[in-house]
């Protein structure tokens, strides 16, 4: 996969989660969960940079203190807004959105949605994993539809496509909720507003797709565990323990 473009890697990171306050900086064995995206993270060779970006002081002082590079950025309505505002004070060619809540990110995920970004077939990419008809009646779980060339076609917090028939041969496909973005993608989301799907489900990732901005979503058989509730969190915490 050669290509010459510089790839940032960005993880935005606040501290007023509401249904788990204080998240990011939660511990995780022994390290705040940002810390743990931030390592899974740095193990990829794609990125020539990766930061943290926040406004929050208690997390800029936690990188400080632990030799992890990070910005201060003003307080945004999104993760993807505060990933522009670092495009817009950095010199990069792609960006890549990963969340501060997911600890257990690893380095074949980079490297799946930056195929189609680095190889000219997407502005903007994503990712998928299949998952059972029980774990896609949560809401918590964001599930995607793509056509046949893997183009994201809906994401919605209900479980997509519906079995109206009951066959139980449906395929339901969660969302992962990492990004990457060129800079000209970035910018045309950035200026568009809000879009009434978008607030319907809230999920941003919708502005694109009612605007006729195309996702590309690769496949990954290796899932991740979003931290959204405690009850997440102590998962993650058992995973890392046993490992």
């Amino acid at each position: 996969m050669a290509d010459a473009r510089k790839v940032f890697g960005v993880i935005p990171a606040r501290l007023d989660s509401k249904r788990l306050p204080g998240k990011v900086l939660r511990d995780i064995a022994g390290k705040a969960m940002v810390h743990r995206v931030y390592e899974n993270a740095r193990r990829s060779p794609m990125l020539a940079n990766l930061i943290i970006a926040t406004d929050s002081e208690e997390v800029r002082q936690y990188c400080a203190d632990h030799f992890i590079p990070v910005m201060m950025t003003g307080r945004h309505p999104s993760g993807t807004d505060r990933l522009y505002e670092v495009m817009e004070r950095t010199e990069g060619d792609v960006y890549v959105n990963l969340q501060g809540d997911e600890p257990t990110l690893c380095p074949e995920h980079l490297d799946l949605i930056l195929q189609p970004i680095l190889t000219g077939q997407a502005e903007v990419s994503t990712l998928r994993v299949a998952i059972g008809a029980e774990a896609a009646q949560d809401p918590n779980v964001v599930k995607v539809v793509t056509d046949d060339k893997g183009r994201a076609l809906y994401f919605s917090r209900f479980a997509i496509p519906f079995d109206r028939d009951r066959t139980g041969g449906v395929r339901y496909y969660k969302h992962i909720g990492i990004y990457a973005y060129t800079r000209t993608a970035l910018s045309r989301f950035h200026g568009l507003p809000q879009s009434p799907l978008e607030l319907a489900e809230r999920l941003e990732q919708l502005r694109l797709l009612e605007n006729g901005i195309a996702i590309q979503v690769a496949e990954t058989t290796q899932d991740t565990v979003g931290v959204d509730t405690e009850a997440d969190l102590q998962r993650v915490i058992a995973m890392f323990a046993r490992d």
